[in-house]
């Protein structure tokens, strides 16, 4: 069992395999796009089936895909096949915006993936154009009907922003009442690539919460599972649930267990602070897997204890405005 310098156990990877995204959402990265990696300072998916299998040896139980959007990169199913079947992880899952992820959604099914979460701001067609910058909502829907046609669990992510969908919240909440899906609203972050467009958090968890049971008044509390960044609740008769994440004001912090590596092979212990160590530059200058599994345990046994502490503790002047294409969300 991992553990960090907090008792916190250490059982979740979330793995970014590129910062490219085909949508251009305003709240993760400016409209002209970022400058992407090359593929020289990409990790390969070598070195990532390495860094994986290292670390659920040592403990991690769950791996999530991220990006960017993980289906631009190329080859991404041989990859994926190989690492779930990884002998000691028990959850592989992914997180997508859906735009390319329909054709391959029985693959996904073949190869144990049990749970999607799928960025889905809007269920509108103009504001989805509106907020990525667009015209493939469509797809999106194509590809939540093919998830839920394999009866793949799908959970919808819909980052809550103030005149740009926060009149989607109860659309997204009555998605809920004949499918058996899960929407998550999440409090918008500042990782939008340059800073300049966060002007504060006008939506947090507490609001979103008056907003669902102004409309919905019997809406129940349940039970959160073990490690849940979100409140969890459910509309009676729905088929579907809700879940409020507190991303800005990092309420779960205290519950922790996961850590994750960005498309260069940046080890973060936390989403706000400003990498830890280089994982893929340890690797290439030839360092046995001894020596990473040391250097890992040594940033595990240096975690801040939350958030807040992370961001205070980021370089002097580096605030936290990366774009989350970079650092897998």
């Amino acid at each position: 069992m991992l553990l960090d310098n907090h008792g916190r156990k250490i059982n979740y990877l979330r793995l970014a395999v590129t910062d490219r995204c085909n949508l251009r959402c305003f709240y993760c990265m400016p409209e002209e796009g970022l400058n992407w990696l090359s593929r020289k300072e990409l990790m390969t998916y070598e070195e990532m089936l390495q860094v994986c299998s290292l670390l659920v040896k040592m403990g991690v139980e769950k791996i999530r895909i991220t990006g960017g959007e993980p289906f631009v990169r190329k080859d991404i199913m041989k990859f994926l096949t190989s690492l779930s079947g990884l002998q000691g992880l028990n959850e592989l899952t992914i997180t997508t915006n859906g735009v390319l992820t329909a054709p391959y959604v029985k693959e996904l099914k073949n190869i144990g993936v049990k749970s999607v979460n799928l960025s889905l701001d809007t269920l509108d067609a103009n504001r989805f154009f509106s907020i990525t910058g667009r015209d493939e909502f469509q797809k999106v829907m194509s590809t939540l009907g093919e998830l839920l046609k394999h009866e793949i669990e799908v959970k919808i992510n819909a980052v809550v922003m103030e005149g740009k969908n926060n009149q989607d919240i109860i659309p997204l909440v009555e998605l809920t009442k004949d499918l058996p899906v899960s929407v998550r609203f999440i409090e918008e972050m500042p990782f939008n690539g340059d800073g300049h467009l966060y002007t504060g958090l006008k939506w947090d968890y507490v609001r979103i919460l008056e907003e669902i049971k102004d409309r919905y008044p019997d809406t129940k509390k349940t039970v959160d599972p073990l490690f849940s960044t979100s409140y969890n609740y459910q509309v009676p008769g729905h088929k579907g649930s809700i879940g409020i994440i507190a991303a800005y004001s990092r309420t779960f912090c205290g519950t922790c267990n996961r850590i994750r590596i960005t498309p260069e092979g940046v080890l973060k212990t936390c989403l706000y602070d400003n990498g830890i160590l280089n994982i893929k530059d340890r690797l290439r200058d030839g360092a046995t897997e001894e020596t990473v599994k040391a250097v890992l345990l040594d940033a595990f046994n240096n975690k801040a204890k939350n958030g807040w502490e992370a961001e205070r503790l980021r370089t002097k002047n580096q605030g936290a405005h990366e774009s989350m294409a970079t650092i897998g969300g």
